[in-house]
């Protein structure tokens, strides 16, 4: 998996601005997807980032970036946690929850919504989503905002601009190691 792909789909989270991000890819008989991440992770790990495989299916492989300690964070929020209950996670550790969610994916039929947890999305938005996919939307990017359009319009345009930015660093030569900020 190249580094312009791991920018195009997470730069928000390499740069600590966002919780996870997930994207696919596509997987050929030369590809060592399990190598791929093992590299990956030994050069992101040292920033705070974790890479993991959520789902394989025929020639593609669904990939989770995220950073432990915002998803650990994210998981305390009352609300996310009573999504996770009424979804059937029985751990609120982040680690259990990841576990779950593999399972959820290769089980349902419907996909698990409550995915968008995961990647730090506002739960009052998961919820709203959960609910009423259609109904009282008051604004959409990188997911449909319910509760504050303005705080969402907001993080839609930053997460934009540090793609963008991200995308320029990445083309003057910039590694996967230096674009990957450290964070608390």
């Amino acid at each position: 998996m190249s580094d312009e792909l791991i920018v195009e789909h997470c730069s928000p989270t390499l740069a600590g601005i966002k919780t996870g991000n997930m994207f696919t890819v596509r997987i050929t008989e030369d590809t060592d997807i399990y190598k791929e991440i093992r590299s990956l992770n030994k050069v992101l790990r040292q920033k705070g980032l974790r890479v993991i495989p959520l789902k394989i299916t025929g020639d593609y492989v669904l990939i989770y970036l995220y950073r432990p300690s915002h998803l650990k964070k994210d998981l305390t929020d009352p609300q996310a946690l009573n999504i996770l209950r009424k979804k059937g996670y029985e751990s609120v550790r982040p680690e259990y929850c990841i576990v779950q969610l593999v399972d959820h994916l290769k089980k349902d039929e419907s996909f698990p919504h409550e995915i968008g947890l995961f990647l730090g999305y506002p739960p009052s938005d998961v919820e709203g989503f959960m609910n009423h996919p259609q109904k009282g939307v008051k604004c959409s990017g990188c997911w449909k905002a319910y509760s504050d359009p303005e705080k969402a319009q907001n993080l839609f345009n930053r997460f934009k601009r540090c793609t963008q930015s991200y995308h320029e660093m990445i083309k003057k030569g910039k590694s996967l190691a230096q674009l990957a900020v450290m964070t608390a």
